[in-house]
């Protein structure tokens, strides 16, 4: 369902495309050249005449080419003790010391050289990182501990191989000459020497995805025989890449269900995952790139695994790269937490309204799309779904107002695709993975075909 009329945010795209395409274009040129593609590593007079011709070219005429765009984003979280690296990696005080870290990610837009994130935003200590890589994943697979021979490429950190990030901060790493075709999983692995001096570390526990642990720094061997695995991503929060100025990106803002609760491990199936596919398969949206910032347990309104939206939308939205579209897929938790009284339930239904009010007004003010998703059902739900049924009451006002207030750019109607029709206060049978409250693959299939191409041309 969309509104028969879409507005666009107050000031023109084109402006603003401008904008960002100077700023990408001038980040650029304080990164030290890292052309690294397999040869053996750029000499000093190598690095100043890459430098040389890095700056031969105004940012203007650069931008008018290509930018960066994020290709794939994980919300950083602080890890809570059962998330932790396991052991013997994680002890009192010290984390990941002597320690390589592998993980894979699948990037969505491909481009000719991409850069990495690394967040260090709710460590407790410095993050010293002594050395990291890029390769392609044994078998092009995602969770996997084994690289591609002859793939693996040195990063850099203003031409050195380590940086330290300080408390708060992320860095971003240097330009790297690699070509990604869209949808390839990568393979980014990380030694740290020192490890962090801290319990307090930043992750992203959701990852759906394997990494592996191993003792020592083995940042270019071809696998980790013996490695720990764990089913989470730590420090890593992005990777950009270079693009044709028509490459853009749509960020998404949600929960456990776009975190991919339900999916499959390895699998690379959440409904963005399913989504992206479905855009690549269509000459008109190709070029689109889909960040997932979504996380299990988040809140619009306060905060719970991770900050909660209103503050965190400025750091996983305004200042991703390439963000045109945003869509707002969260609610559920809010409600879902609140007490099941009358009182509780109408003022949770009037600030997560206010909370929409405010996040469309700021993405619009930065030229930002800006799509509301309706909240699925959660009846059946043990912790959700209450007797007297206040909590679906409110879900509905809540849908309501998404559905009819005019205030999204276009709305997005997952309710409705995943529904049971009998029983509309309830998700399908058959697309739900038991607790009436997450999805199957099968189900976040169906939400990824409920979205309308048209949007995002």
């Amino acid at each position: 369902m969309t509104h028969p009329t879409r507005r666009r945010p107050a000031g023109s795209r084109l402006s603003r495309l401008s904008g960002l395409f100077a700023a990408a274009a001038l980040a650029a040129t304080v990164f030290a050249a890292s052309a690294v593609t397999g040869t053996p590593p750029a000499t000093g007079k190598d690095r100043a005449e890459a430098a040389s011709a890095e700056t031969s070219t105004s940012p203007a005429a650069k931008s008018r080419a290509q930018r960066w765009v994020n290709t794939w984003t994980s919300m950083p979280q602080l890890t809570e003790p059962h998330n932790m690296p396991p052991a013997p990696f994680t002890r009192d005080g010290l984390v990941l010391d002597d320690t390589t870290l592998r993980q894979t990610v699948r990037v969505t837009v491909g481009g000719d050289r991409l850069r990495l994130r690394f967040s260090n935003a709710f460590g407790g200590t410095a993050l010293p990182i002594t050395a990291v890589s890029v390769a392609l994943p044994a078998g092009g697979k995602a969770g996997v501990s084994a690289i591609r021979p002859g793939t693996s490429r040195q990063v850099t950190f203003g031409g050195r191989a380590g940086t330290v990030i300080p408390v708060g901060a992320q860095m971003v790493s240097d330009p790297l000459n690699l070509k990604v075709a869209p949808g390839t999983n990568l393979t980014v692995t990380t030694y740290l020497a020192e490890g962090q001096a801290s319990n307090e570390i930043t992750s992203h526990p959701g990852s759906r995805t394997t990494s592996h642990l191993l003792r020592g720094n083995h940042v270019d061997a071809e696998d980790l025989p013996g490695a720990t695995p764990t089913d989470h991503w730590y420090f890593l929060s992005g990777v950009e890449v270079t693009s044709g100025k028509s490459t853009a990106a749509v960020a998404v803002l949600g929960d456990s269900l776009t975190d991919g609760r339900g999916s499959t491990t390895n699998g690379n199936n959440r409904w963005p995952d399913q989504w992206f596919d479905r855009l690549q398969a269509r000459r008109s949206t190709s070029d689109i790139a889909v960040l997932n910032q979504g996380a299990g347990g988040n809140r619009v309104l306060n905060d719970g695994l991770g900050p909660n939206v209103l503050a965190r939308l400025d750091r996983d939205v305004l200042a991703q790269s390439g963000v045109e579209w945003l869509i707002v897929f969260e609610g559920v938790n809010d409600i879902g937490t609140a007490e099941a009284t009358e009182a509780a339930q109408k003022q949770v239904a009037d600030d997560l309204i206010a909370a929409y009010d405010q996040i469309v007004t700021r993405a619009h003010a930065q030229g930002i799309e800006v799509h509301g998703a309706t909240l699925l059902p959660f009846g059946g739900n043990e912790m959700y779904d209450d007797p007297a049924g206040l909590r679906e009451k409110t879900r509905r006002t809540v849908n309501e107002w998404i559905r009819g207030s005019g205030r999204f750019d276009a709305v997005i109607d997952f309710d409705r695709a995943v529904r049971d029709p009998r029983n509309p206060d309830r998700l399908r049978p058959d697309v739900h993975d038991g607790d009436w409250l997450h999805l199957n693959p099968k189900g976040y299939g169906m939400l990824a075909d409920a979205i309308p191409y048209h949007l995002f041309r």
